[in-house]
């Protein structure tokens, strides 16, 4: 049994965040004169990329991949399978890849090697909320949005078993025998 049992982070905070984010985001890409591929970790992501892309203005195409370290639960496994691949080349290319939140660390660092391993100008990584109190690994993102304590949270994408995704507030969520 799970229950949300209050809100961290309101939509106002979320939005400010992702407002300086698209900023900074603007601004590093700025004049380079190349698109640059924009890459949603779905499901999770999906959210706070709508809100990003509309905040960034340089060129780009957007593309999504779908990886999981989570098969159900709430705790990472450590292994990270590619469910959804790119649909476009990024070779020679940036690459900015939007994840949800870091957690262990584990899922964007073997991403980070295996997009590296397809030869693109550059990848950085975006992230809506950074945990880095759970870090299992050296990991961190280019870009922060908010940072978050030890908690397990749903809202804003984040989700528990797919449920939650659709709360606009990131809420702390209680799970009876579960871990965070």
């Amino acid at each position: 049994m799970e229950r949300v049992t209050g809100t961290m982070i309101s939509a106002e905070e979320i939005r400010a965040a992702v407002e300086r984010l698209g900023k900074q985001i603007s601004e590093d890409y700025a004049g380079s004169g190349k698109e640059i591929v924009v890459v949603g970790i779905l499901k999770g992501a999906f959210v706070f990329l709508a809100d990003l892309v509309r905040q960034i203005s340089c060129p780009m195409i957007l593309d999504f991949m779908q990886v999981s370290s989570y098969y159900s639960g709430t705790v990472s496994t450590g292994n990270v399978r590619i469910k959804k691949d790119l649909d476009f080349d990024i070779a020679g290319r940036d690459v900015l890849i939007v994840e949800d939140i870091i957690d262990s660390g584990i899922t964007m660092q073997c991403l980070k090697r295996e997009l590296y391993s397809r030869n693109p100008r550059s990848i950085k990584v975006v992230a809506a909320f950074d945990k880095p109190s759970r870090r299992k690994v050296d990991f961190t993102a280019d870009y922060i949005g908010i940072e978050v304590p030890d908690e397990f949270i749903v809202g804003y994408g984040l989700d528990f078993d797919g449920k939650y995704r659709n709360l606009p507030d990131v809420c702390v969520l209680e799970v009876d025998g579960g871990d965070k």
